[in-house]
């Protein structure tokens, strides 16, 4: 190996001596309840499918239907010739969707606050001016990849503590332009909830932006309408983040809210500007995808049911489940050699749950993270369970 190569080689040895090294694992079957994982029919816990929809056949046959009509790419970025009538047609029934006055479709949830936060804030390069940005601790990456990239200050307030985003903004606020406050409304990896009424009371106080990535409650929150709707916060909030590719089970990121914020969003977004718009078939899946959740309530209900279930059961065997209130269930475990055991005995026999640690999350907090989802039956769900106690039970953690 070359010398200028060596220090990945050094890396990637350390990451296997500290177990952090990833074995990515290849599906063979569609997302589902039940996946042919590295050739193994498996019990999945894994995906983000939470309404089961990723494989449904009304949603693949918009996803053909379009095809046929619109060819598989746009073959342009959206402000040169890759605006379709029917990206259109998505964002008008998504905006009502979310009883907003207007949405934006991007390529992914990553890439649409990588495209909302920079074009929002920033620093003016001819007065120098800077924005501040008042991020929760424990936001996804692609909030904090998108706030690095906007070249704004970053402030970080504690977790979900409105007191101290408080404090954070009467502190810093008046040494900068303009204030943007961020938060995800699910935290993915514990499961936890924002405290978004409070959030949006003490930005609104000060007069900061408001933004909320929306990517784990949509779907899930609010009968499906998102965690805005849960708080009964519809059309105050700047601006609203989304995904389709968790609940709606799709692919494609959403830029929601007031209608002068998203044109302007449109306008200065890079991903907007530089990157093709979404595929045609992508397009149509997400749009029957959204229609066929707000016309299935009862999937939500059953995603609750079947996460409410999981986690008593998890309980009962004596494992903790930490500050969860969603779907998603954690299975603290502590060290991610435990961790990645666990989940290796967990695919042995049968159960397809991965270990999660450091960086994904904090030294010391390694656990196995379990998606819930409404196409599981009551008969996976024991299934599970028992999975999980004789695997808690042969490596001592009960």
């Amino acid at each position: 190996m070359s010398e200028k190569l060596a220090f990945i080689e050094q890396e990637l040895e350390q990451l296997k001596a500290e177990k952090r090294y990833i074995n990515i694992r290849t599906m063979e079957s569609p997302a589902d309840a039940w996946m042919v994982v590295d050739g193994k029919r498996v019990l999945n816990f894994c995906t983000n499918n939470y309404l089961g929809l990723a494989n449904h056949p009304e949603i693949k046959a918009a996803a053909k239907a379009a095809i046929d009509q619109w060819g598989v790419g746009p073959a342009a970025v959206r402000t040169i010739a890759g605006t379709q009538s029917l990206h259109l047609e998505f964002e008008r029934r998504m905006a009502a969707f979310k009883s907003v006055e207007a949405a934006m479709l991007v390529q992914s949830g990553f890439c649409a606050n990588q495209a909302a936060i920079p074009a929002l804030v920033g620093q003016d390069k001819a007065t120098g001016a800077q924005d501040v940005i008042f991020s929760d601790r424990l936001n996804h990456a692609s909030i904090i990849d998108g706030a690095r990239l906007s070249g704004a200050k970053i402030i970080v307030y504690e977790h979900c503590d409105p007191a101290d985003l408080e404090a954070k903004i009467k502190e810093h606020l008046p040494q900068y332009r303009r204030g943007l406050m961020v938060t995800d409304g699910v935290f993915s990896m514990d499961g936890d909830i924002a405290p978004l009424d409070r959030l949006y009371k003490v930005a609104e106080k000060y007069g900061v932006l408001t933004m909320v990535d929306d990517a784990h409650g949509e779907g899930v929150l609010g009968r499906g309408k998102g965690i805005v709707s849960h708080f009964g916060l519809e059309g105050r909030f700047d601006v609203e983040i989304g995904t389709l590719s968790k609940a709606f089970g799709v692919m494609g990121g959403v830029i929601a809210g007031k209608a002068i914020v998203v044109d302007y969003i449109r306008q200065k977004a890079r991903p907007n500007l530089f990157s093709s718009a979404l595929t045609p078939a992508d397009t149509a899946a997400c749009l029957a995808a959204v229609d066929y959740v707000e016309r299935h309530p009862e999937l939500v209900d059953r995603l609750w049911a079947n996460a409410e279930y999981f986690k008593q059961g998890i309980a009962q065997i004596g494992l903790n489940t930490g500050s969860t209130q969603t779907p998603i269930v954690p299975v603290m475990l502590g060290e991610v050699g435990l961790a990645k055991t666990f989940s290796a005995k967990l695919f042995e026999y049968g159960v397809f749950a991965m270990a999660l640690g450091f960086p994904t999350v904090p030294q010391g907090k390694a656990r196995i993270r379990v998606m819930n989802t409404a196409a599981h039956s009551r008969q996976d769900l024991d299934l599970g369970l028992a999975v999980f106690e004789r695997v808690a039970k042969e490596l001592g953690v009960v």
